[in-house]
């Protein structure tokens, strides 16, 4: 197999004379795909209707000589100037009613006929070009879905929105009660009075902020899949991506990821960030999840500093090479950089690119290609993919329904997620992100951080999973809506509370972290003996099962805040608080008691040991050379250093290049 090497590459950008010398370098670094063409509207279409392909050609033809695979984009994600000028209802507006202007990018708004009408012209037209050329290896599609303007406030949008409605609920008065239009006068005559939520004098109605949401996403969506369909009118057998951003709020990429062939991803670690490896990891595992288990491609990382941080640190020498092992260890067949040749001018013309500004003898070019060399060896004898028996329930609705306003508290619904993210990967357990609407009895355990909006069904499912067999961690604020964002019928919970044996009487948030000196709450009963809380807190009634720690402290002091109850023939544990790091622990390990995923769990300071297929790959994130204990015997790594090892113990070696 083939693990890609490559990056963005923008040769627009540069004299055609400096084409030739690219394709060398490419062939001295490794490099065996890139990314062309992503930016290029005004270059392959410099007025509506005429196309100027022929720089492409040389482009397309120049990279199939040197042997080098082109993921090739339908250029869509920046208008060019003249659309715009054209047609200016194409530009998005905010929610307080600013209209956004090109000068930029990504300035188009997601329901603009016009927009989608010339985009997905374009990608046909693209796709006819060349989908038959020797060279394409993949179609990628716009850029970035979102990232700047994934919502638009425009009358167009407003419409669409109602169409969306209509689809949904078929009624107004279907609208009416999902919507609980009888608080605050809201009440709809027809579709035609729906609008927006924009701007508003106070709090707007839950139910259509939700709706807005995934109104929103699903528009994002319907972009690509007429840019899909266009592509595959003339191109149906090339695989076809679009890049993702990790844990990017506005697009539900459940819904997204099953209309791809190859889920990629773009990645930028902070190098001052200490948690930056395990946001990462983190990150790569979301990947292969999005996939279904099959490999991914991370298709943007830097190789040193970005441009768009307050200060950007650059990474340290080793870091770019252990953060890539990272993601090929977590399922990545493909490794890529934003960008080939770093930019002369633009916005980003600071930011760090596989060949420098600073040119071929600088520090991070060799880096580079020491990469290529390795990754295209390696290639040779990767197989399989990363498996995990633990699961972590990750779900869109309720990320947007837990953050919005007149709540009983600020909630970050990631912090929650990347709290118990933390603790496994700590443990050096390998994790799972699960749809919470999907099949789950193929892990061992499930964690459920939080499940703000569920249908019963899905409480249900949950529920399931734990009387079968499952071991299930529980987390507060967990079936509070259902799916239309009225409280829970029969109470907090629904389903699950019996399951769990508990049922919520009444909530206690904590402080908000940082604004009193004390914004915690002890524990009594874990592991350490004192633990402690923070975020929430809430009355609970045993129904059922037993309290394995209690409040010590605060209005609850005595009262239940972690239960335990054998559930069927599995385990339902229930927080009603976010434990501490050391009182996670210990909820993990009992959660995972008598299993095999606590016996193959290898724990390492400032690094991980994680399996894939029969390879495992032993990672420093340490700045220090350490020791890493495998198997009863010290695995040296130097700074940021990586070591792979198969099932006999043996280590790869990487021949220098010549």
């Amino acid at each position: 197999m083939t693990i890609w090497f490559g990056g963005d590459y923008n040769p627009e950008q540069w004299d055609e004379s400096v084409w030739v010398d690219d394709v060398e370098l490419m062939q001295q670094a490794g490099v065996s795909m890139v990314t062309i063409g992503v930016f290029s509207w005004a270059m392959l279409e410099p007025e509506e209707g005429t196309y100027t392909f022929a720089w492409l050609d040389r482009v397309m033809d120049s990279l199939h000589a040197a042997g080098i695979r082109v993921d090739l984009a339908t250029a869509t994600a920046s208008p060019p100037p003249w659309l715009s000028h054209r047609y200016p209802q194409s530009l998005p507006l905010t929610e307080t009613g600013v209209r956004l202007q090109r000068g930029s990018r990504q300035h188009y708004c997601p329901s603009s006929p016009d927009y989608r009408r010339l985009a997905t012209r374009l990608a046909g037209e693209v796709a006819r070009r060349y989908a038959d050329h020797p060279a394409l290896e993949m179609w990628h599609i716009n850029n970035e879905y979102g990232c700047h303007v994934s919502r638009c406030y425009c009358e167009t949008s407003a419409a669409r929105f109602r169409g969306w409605l209509m689809e949904k609920y078929g009624t107004v008065e279907a609208l009416n009660r999902a919507w609980g239009t009888a608080f605050w006068s809201q009440r709809y005559g027809s579709f035609d009075e729906v609008t927006v939520p924009s701007a508003a004098p106070i709090f707007r109605n839950p139910s259509q902020l939700l709706d807005f949401d995934r109104f929103s996403s699903d528009e994002l969506l319907g972009v690509l899949r007429e840019e899909i369909a266009a592509v595959r009118a003339v191109s149906p057998a090339v695989p076809i991506t679009t890049n993702f951003m990790g844990f990017f709020k506005p697009l539900d990429y459940w819904a997204w990821a099953a209309e791809l062939d190859v889920i990629s991803d773009d990645c930028y670690p902070d190098p001052s960030d200490p948690d930056s490896p395990y946001l990462a990891a983190m990150t790569r595992d979301l990947m292969r999840s999005l996939a279904g288990g099959k490999p991914w491609v991370l298709m943007e990382q830097a190789v040193g500093a970005v441009n768009w941080r307050p200060s950007n640190a650059a990474k340290p020498e080793g870091m770019m090479r252990a953060l890539s092992y990272q993601a090929v260890a977590r399922g990545a067949d493909g490794i890529l950089f934003f960008q080939w040749r770093q930019s002369e001018r633009g916005a980003e013309r600071f930011h760090s690119a596989m060949l420098p500004h600073t040119g071929t003898e600088s520090v991070s070019w060799k880096a580079v290609c020491a990469l290529g060399a390795e990754l295209q060896q390696l290639g040779d004898g990767l197989d399989a993919p990363t498996r995990s028996a633990v699961g972590i329930i990750l779900d869109w609705d309720s990320w947007w329904g837990i953050e919005q306003s007149a709540l009983p508290t600020t909630i970050d619904y990631l912090g929650g997620v990347r709290a118990w993210y933390r603790t496994l990967y700590d443990a050096g357990i390998a994790v799972d992100f699960v749809n919470p609407r999907s099949d789950l009895r193929e892990y061992t355990a499930v964690i459920v951080p939080s499940l703000f909006v569920a249908a019963s069904e899905t409480l249900e499912t949950l529920s399931a999973f734990a009387e079968s067999g499952g071991r299930l961690l529980v987390g507060y604020q967990s079936g509070i809506t259902d799916a239309e964002g009225r409280l829970t019928p029969g109470g907090y919970l629904g389903p699950l509370a019996d399951t769990l044996g508990v049922r919520i009487d009444e909530f206690f948030p904590l402080p908000l972290p940082g604004t009193v000196a004390d914004d915690a709450v002890r524990l009594a009963g874990g592991r350490p003996q004192e633990g402690s809380g923070t975020v929430w807190s809430e009355r609970l009634i045993l129904t059922g099962a037993d309290a394995v720690a209690r409040f010590a402290s605060g209005p609850l002091q005595g009262h239940p805040a972690i239960t335990e109850r054998t559930a069927g023939t599995g385990l339902a544990l229930y927080c009603a608080t976010l434990p501490d790091e050391a009182t996670r622990t210990w909820l993990i390990e009992r959660l995972l008691a008598g299993t095999r995923v606590l016996e193959d769990a290898i724990a390492v300071d400032n690094g991980e040991v994680v399996r894939r297929g029969r390879h495992r790959f032993v990672i420093s994130h340490s700045p220090q050379a350490i020791a890493i204990e495998l198997d009863g015997a010290p695995v040296d790594l130097e700074p940021y250093g990586v070591a792979i090892l198969d099932d006999d113990g043996h280590s790869v070696e990487w021949e220098p290049r010549a």
